[in-house]
């Protein structure tokens, strides 16, 4: 049982679970002060964490199924646990359709808003899955898809949407879409010839780059626009002013030359970008803000 644990785990890469928590836990926190001029509570963080975790679950392992074909194909993922035979393709249905059912849970113990749009969500964790297959533009796909973790949870804790919501929530598209295209350089190989759309596949590394780099300007211009649109102060000044600083170290690491460190950009960076601009926020709301 351990094991097969451990495989899950593993599969689901768990603990990339840490790109898009920090920015749900933000968008909650934004979301309480903006519209309510409160902080959470407890129990709205907690279902907002299980929600995360069911839904993020639910969609690697679907993802995990669908791409299984071409997993097995690709030298750098054919170890994976589908191809390899570690898992049974209704074993990983199975986990997916019990995060699934976390996720509802979750979703309806939260604003009521929350379950009505839930369809809106399961329809795009499980469109992105297919998009490589027909668009380079799937790590947008991917981007709006990962980019409703802080949108959601300002709904979550709000029931409602306002502007600075909806500036966060491109930033992280953008964010997420910028790294995506970082991280399918290692496979623009493959991509090519096994005919999976990517934009390296599509544009070449060197433009895929130039893209990314784009991406993350917008990325960079949402997060300085919060400041200017929010009560946040210098303090979540600070932590944006570090986090555009790791965005250019993140790039200055991959060239078209040298793709070799794209893990620690993708995995490294982005999990310090997410977390340091979390931890800003909170220090700004809960320590330096007077109540």
């Amino acid at each position: 049982m351990i094991r097969k644990l451990r495989i899950f785990l593993e599969m689901i890469k768990f603990e990339h679970t840490i790109f898009a928590l920090p920015f749900a836990f933000m968008g909650a926190l934004l979301g309480a002060v903006v519209m309510e001029n409160r902080l959470p509570e407890w129990g709205e963080i907690g279902w907002i964490l299980l929600a995360m975790i069911g839904a993020r679950s639910a969609a690697m392992g679907l993802n995990r199924v669908i791409d299984s074909a071409i997993d097995k194909r690709n030298p750098r993922t054919a170890m994976r646990a589908i191809p390899a035979g570690l898992l049974r393709v209704s074993e990983v249905l199975l986990f997916s359709a019990v995060s699934f059912v976390l996720l509802f849970l979750a979703s309806s113990r939260l604003e009521p808003i929350c379950i009505q749009l839930m369809p809106i969500a399961v329809f795009m964790l499980v469109l992105y899955s297919y998009t490589k297959r027909f668009t380079w533009l799937c790590h947008i796909v991917l981007g709006l898809t990962i980019g409703l973790a802080p949108l959601g949870a300002w709904v979550a804790v709000t029931g409602s949407f306002d502007t600075a919501a909806w500036i966060l929530y491109i930033a992280v598209v953008f964010w997420l879409a910028g790294f995506d295209i970082i991280y399918a350089c290692q496979d623009f190989d493959f991509d090519r010839k096994d005919g999976v759309h990517s934009i390296p596949a599509r544009f070449g590394l060197r433009n895929a780059l130039r893209m990314a780099r784009g991406f993350h300007i917008i990325t960079a211009a949402g997060f300085f626009l919060l400041f200017a649109m929010t009560p946040l102060s210098w303090g979540y000044l600070a932590g944006t002013v570090i986090a555009a600083g790791i965005l250019f170290y993140e790039h200055w690491l991959v060239k078209p030359s040298d793709i070799s460190r794209v893990q620690t950009a993708f995995f490294t960076m982005n999990g310090w970008l997410s977390t340091v601009l979390f931890a800003f926020t909170l220090l700004d709301l809960v320590v330096l803000r007077t109540w």
